[in-house]
């Protein structure tokens, strides 16, 4: 009897013991099989039909883009690291002459800034406190080496973080029946994923271009790459976009 509750008992050891660790063992391949899936393999090779692309630049204004901008200053980290203007004009040039459409975001508010609430909090109290982005003046302007040309489409209506909210992009996007979105600009984890998020679930093919954009640090920046934007768009890079929408 004593033998037999033994065996009994080894038995039932070895059996939870084994399904422990079939349980674990698939549970890591699932979790490295998701955690693939959000990152873009850089050997793919991608190809971009211009006439269904935009790349929409998100805020390339002076308040951010240009030394005496208020914001400048909290950007300029990112900005030096990551080539972002340079890399950006370089983009919108390369797209704008394979025939992809340019979009541009800019965000702009009254004097006053009465759109925004007297109890706002967050980044929207930061912007009515600091007067940023004031309509006509300097600081809500393009930046030179950004501003939009004839053919260009400017976005009306940006008060908000995404662009989508409040203007009259989704309109834009498909009466030029787009497909793909690639998207730029301010702030990296601020108003260029709260656009990403929204274009992901309209149905959009979202491409974010890490070499373009900037955050308030680039240890922010680095954190929404690695751990944000491949739940809602394909990370990649400027020269990768700029031969996708030349080699189609």
């Amino acid at each position: 009897m004593i033998m037999r509750t033994f065996l009994f008992l080894f038995v039932s050891f070895v059996f939870v013991s084994a399904s422990f660790a079939f349980t674990v063992g698939t549970t890591s391949y699932r979790s490295h099989k998701v955690a693939s899936t959000l990152k873009m393999s850089s050997e793919e090779a991608l190809t971009l039909e211009p006439s269904k692309t935009a790349v929409l630049f998100i805020e390339y204004q002076n308040e951010f883009t240009t030394e005496g901008g208020a914001l400048y200053g909290a950007v300029k980290e990112c900005l030096e690291e990551y080539g972002t203007l340079e890399n950006s004009k370089k983009l919108m040039d390369a797209a704008r002459e394979a025939g992809a459409t340019i979009v541009h975001a800019p965000i702009s508010f009254d004097k006053g800034h009465n759109a925004i609430s007297k109890e706002a909090y967050g980044i929207l109290s930061a912007i009515k406190e600091g007067k940023s982005f004031t309509e006509g003046e300097w600081s809500s302007e393009f930046c030179e080496v950004m501003k939009p040309v004839d053919d260009d489409i400017v976005v009306k209506g940006k008060t908000g973080l995404c662009s989508f909210s409040s203007t009259n992009l989704d309109f834009v996007l498909r009466q030029n029946g787009i497909e793909n979105l690639v998207l730029a600009g301010f702030l990296t984890n601020c108003c260029v994923e709260s656009t990403m998020r929204t274009a992901y679930e309209k149905g959009y093919k979202v491409y974010t271009v890490t070499d373009c954009c900037a955050a308030t640090s680039v240890a922010g920046q680095k954190a929404a790459f690695e751990h944000t934007f491949g739940m809602f768009s394909i990370p990649t890079t400027s020269d990768v976009i700029i031969g996708a929408v030349k080699s189609s």
